[in-house]
């Protein structure tokens, strides 16, 4: 038998090809809106695609110009559905309507006359779930014309989603990385999907490898920082090597400024509701989720602590193009086209190809074909036409982040007693926009929408008295109240420092001055105790932990000293 012939829709990079043709696929068209997409694709498969709307493909003359294959790949964009947009409240009516069109061409291919489809998969997010259809018949695909033009009832089902869809760990087929995503599928032979059998597990007492992980990546790739020189590199997935010379997207400076770095820590060990997450990376573990933005100051990026010697900026790093390429299961050779952001989103919005690889193989062995003895991995790294990064140099952090004007501001010291106590520069909950005033907040739970109410300004003063009866209450008043309040600026002052990220004539901005109340609160407090009485400016609890009574003086001092300051 010959080759089995695979089109991708919403091809991307070609991550999902790359897997199927390293199983001995014949890769014949990708088809993508966005043009360094088009143009990596045709680059690593040789094809000869063109800029192509999927949305074209709700016109029926169009489907059914595509080329007959085999199998039919798709991952329609996720961004509309993912948990990371807008909260998850993103408008979803473009992502459906995608799916929608992609699963027009599943219909039409799969129940044509004389069809030759053999298996399709589509891969999104996980939330996806949740706006898809169970079942789709011709006429919720609008195909009931279609359908009735091939003597087909409009309302039998062309596509069974839910009893053919799996949530897919990619770490669980030998990826370097923890990348969760729904797959939909069907072998048409049999009417279902198959899932493949895990390779890899985290869990013991199972006899499977276990996990990759990030370590072991770091242990078997060079560092970005080595040297210029003739040396052969060796591909920590695949049997290949490479000179470093034909290796362009590894070998510069990712470091990260320390406002950053700050500001990832913070909301990866410290977040309001969501849980604590390692920082830097925890590199015995796979790989989190790359994502299709390449971002050094949030919860999702990906940060790891620097090769070489660095105190503040630079002290840490996010993955160079080529690392997390190998995360997402890519050969070295392959080649991204574009800038480096751009070669990051190619990356990023790529499927796992070690995932679509362990999907061609259960079809292969469905349909009792022979597996390939050796993976189909192109060895030369054809780098003609490809932006090199390569830099062997380090970077020179002279020009810092600042953020927008009018820039929102919430940062607090600590979760504790399932509490915290925020400054923020918009009241939490009720407005969209920042204001020109500073606010103190107390949030209960760990979930978003639990309780949370404003406190007053000069709230602090009826404090005191409860402090001074707390052991070393009366140290941490001392500090307080002598040179720590001198660096609170008025609020105007506050806002500009926030902005700039920056400390002027000893006036610190509003982040800094909640990590320095924190260590006070650290240093003097090591017991975890409850305070002994009913403090009633926290509503909903009965027992507050010391240290969060000492975080509501100083918090509500710096906003109430701030907002009464004059300009």
């Amino acid at each position: 038998m010959s080759q089995l012939t695979v089109i991708d829709f919403f091809c991307g990079a070609g991550g999902f090809s790359e897997g199927f043709r390293q199983m001995g696929f014949k890769i014949v068209n990708g088809y993508d809106y966005w043009r360094p997409a088009v143009e990596t694709y045709n680059h690593n498969f040789g094809t000869s695609a063109d800029v192509k709307n999927i949305l074209d493909f709700e016109n029926i003359e169009e489907i059914e110009q595509l080329p007959d294959t085999d199998i039919i790949l798709g991952s329609p964009p996720c961004v509309s559905f993912s948990n990371s947009n807008n909260s998850g409240k993103a408008d979803k009516s473009l992502g459906l309507r995608l799916t929608e069109c992609f699963l027009r061409v599943v219909a039409v291919k799969k129940h044509q006359k004389g069809s030759m489809l053999k298996a399709w998969f589509m891969e999104n997010v996980v939330n996806s779930k949740r706006y898809l259809k169970e079942v789709y018949t011709f006429k919720d695909l609008s195909l009931d014309q279609w359908a009735i033009k091939n003597n087909i009832n409009p309302q039998k089902i062309a596509i069974r989603l839910l009893e053919n869809t799996e949530v897919i760990n990619s770490a669980d087929y030998g990826s370097l990385q923890a990348r969760k995503r729904v797959i939909s599928g069907e072998l048409i032979s049999n009417g279902k999907l198959v899932k493949p059998p895990q390779t890899h597990t985290n869990k013991p007492n199972i006899s499977l490898p276990k996990h990759r992980s990030i370590g072991e990546m770091k242990k078997a790739f060079p560092s970005p920082f080595k040297a210029k020189y003739d040396e052969i590199i060796k591909d920590p997935l695949f049997d290949i090597t490479l000179n470093q010379t034909e290796l362009t997207d590894h070998f510069y400076d990712t470091g990260i400024y320390a406002v950053d770095a700050k500001f990832s820590r913070h909301w990866k060990v410290n977040h309001p509701y969501m849980g604590k997450m390692s920082f830097p990376e925890n590199e015995d573990k796979p790989s989190r989720t790359i994502t299709a933005t390449k971002i050094s100051h949030s919860r999702e990026s990906i940060i790891y602590r620097s090769e070489i010697t660095r105190e503040g900026d630079g002290e840490f790093r996010l993955p160079t193009v080529r690392e997390a390429a190998i995360y997402m299961g890519f050969p070295i050779t392959f080649q991204f086209k574009g800038s480096e952001y751009t070669k990051w989103r190619l990356v990023g919005n790529a499927v796992c190809s070690s995932v679509s690889k362990s999907f061609a193989k259960t079809v292969l062995q469905e349909l009792s074909l022979p597996i390939p003895e050796k993976l189909n991995v192109e060895k030369r790294a054809r780098i003609e036409g490809i932006e090199n990064l390569n830099t062997f140099s380090v970077k020179t952090f002279d020009s810092p982040p600042v953020k927008n004007r009018g820039a929102k501001c919430r940062w607090h010291s600590f979760k504790d007693g399932n509490l915290t106590v925020t400054l923020s520069n918009f009241r939490i909950g009720i407005d969209k926009t920042s204001k020109n005033k500073w606010y103190t907040s107390i949030q209960y739970g760990n979930g978003e929408g639990y309780p949370s109410h404003m406190v007053s300004d000069n709230t602090f003063k009826k404090l005191e008295p409860i402090i001074k009866k707390q052991s070393k209450g009366n140290v941490f008043l001392e500090i307080v109240n002598n040179g720590f309040t001198e660096k609170i600026g008025s609020k105007k002052e506050l806002q500009y420092l926030f902005e700039n990220q920056t400390e002027i004539d000893g006036k610190k901005d509003p982040t800094e001055l909640i990590e320095e109340l924190k260590d006070i609160i650290n240093s003097i407090d090591q017991s975890n105790s409850n305070i002994d009485e009913k403090v009633s400016v926290f509503r909903h609890k009965t027992k507050v932990p010391l240290k969060q009574v000492f975080a509501l003086y100083g918090i509500n001092k710096i906003v109430s000293l701030a907002n009464n300051k004059k300009e």
